[in-house]
């Protein structure tokens, strides 16, 4: 008993009647069991049970996961702290996703068994998170992996690669030759966000605290230690004092403020992944600039726009396998009985990577 009640992951061998539950997805036929992590309610510790193996209903794909990214959203989930993600316990958690394709439902073109896929597919909303065996998940959502990358690497990208698409392509439509600024370059957004405006040709900075400095180097950005560095001095030193073209901040709070000082005068655009919060628009207004803001789970939620998630995923991988997009992985391997000891380290901001559950 003591050896059970030492695991990060509270191990049970009963069902939670989860089978009702819309988390699940598929078309609630029965089938075979799974095993599957589940919060049961928020702040509680995770359970790794057994639940209904879903079944593909129409326009959906039935995914055999090989890999869970772990992203900060998701320790935000589990504690009950993400209203935005509006999902309700009893649920399966996951937000990313990498595996193989176990079977089609009605309706759906462009995959079939055993294809390699990836994709940011579920843990909000009703809709059933990758911390399980299988997932019945909207094929608009997925898209075949980078050949170049395994399905452990695959799974560290969708969230983190839609969401910065969504900011650098879409709203701020990074060009060659632009002035690209990220705040928070070594984060999981920021580096690949910095890779995303290189591979568009951008000059490329970001900041970093002294100890992500390395990394932000090795990504191919001009480092800036927000710690040591004023805005004012780094923005006259890189621009003339013109301001970036382009400001991507990923860190929120102060980090967005600092943006809006940073920006070209006209026509600069901020782009924050984290503007929540509340901030004075003045220095943005005295520079004439704009803003965008990004919410990537929103197709997710609201079943529209499902088809651009594929459209940059597909995108992405094609950037993967030309060299252009490459995650930055932990080595450290966790699995689904040792989910909460993964979610620690994404707290704590201890981690060298991305965080990968091994689901396989």
């Amino acid at each position: 008993m003591a050896d059970v009640l030492g695991k990060s992951v509270l191990v049970v061998r009963t069902l939670l009647g989860l089978s009702a539950a819309p988390h699940q997805g598929g078309t609630g036929r029965r089938g075979s069991n799974m095993r599957a992590v589940v919060l049961k309610e928020f702040g509680a510790p995770l359970v790794l049970t057994e639940i209904e193996k879903p079944v593909p209903g129409p326009g959906q794909v039935l995914v055999r996961v090989a890999a869970s990214g772990v992203n900060p959203l998701d320790t935000k989930i589990r504690a009950g702290k993400a209203a935005h993600a509006r999902i309700q316990p009893p649920a399966v958690l996951g937000l990313d996703l990498a595996g193989v394709v176990a079977g089609v439902g009605p309706g759906v073109t462009g995959f079939d068994s055993g294809d390699e896929v990836y994709g940011l597919t579920g843990g909000v909303g009703d809709l059933q998170g990758s911390l399980a065996e299988y997932v019945a998940v909207d094929a608009r959502l997925l898209a075949r992996k980078p050949e170049s990358l395994s399905l452990r690497d695959a799974a560290a990208l969708p969230l983190a690669v839609i969401t910065a698409w969504e900011g650098l392509v879409d709203r701020a439509r990074v060009t060659a030759g632009q002035q690209v600024l990220v705040h928070g370059g070594a984060g999981g957004v920021g580096r690949i966000a910095v890779q995303l405006a290189r591979a568009r040709g951008a000059e490329v900075f970001a900041t970093g605290s002294p100890r992500s400095l390395e990394t932000i180097a090795r990504l191919g950005a001009t480092p800036i230690d927000y710690t040591s560095t004023a805005v004012e001095d780094y923005v006259t030193e890189y621009t003339g004092g013109e301001g970036f073209d382009v400001v991507l901040d990923t860190v929120g709070g102060a980090g967005l403020d600092l943006s809006f000082t940073a920006v070209r005068t006209y026509t600069g655009h901020v782009v924050s992944v984290l503007g929540w919060g509340t901030h004075s628009l003045a220095p943005l207004s005295f520079r004439g600039a704009s803003y965008s803001g990004v919410f990537a789970l929103l197709p997710m939620l609201t079943g529209q726009g499902r088809e651009h998630h594929g459209e940059i995923l597909r995108d992405a991988a094609v950037l993967a396998d030309r060299g252009a997009l490459q995650p930055l992985v932990d080595p450290r391997r966790f699995t689904l009985a040792t989910v909460t000891d993964a979610h620690t380290i994404v707290e704590s901001g201890t981690g060298t990577g991305k965080i990968v559950i091994d689901v396989e």
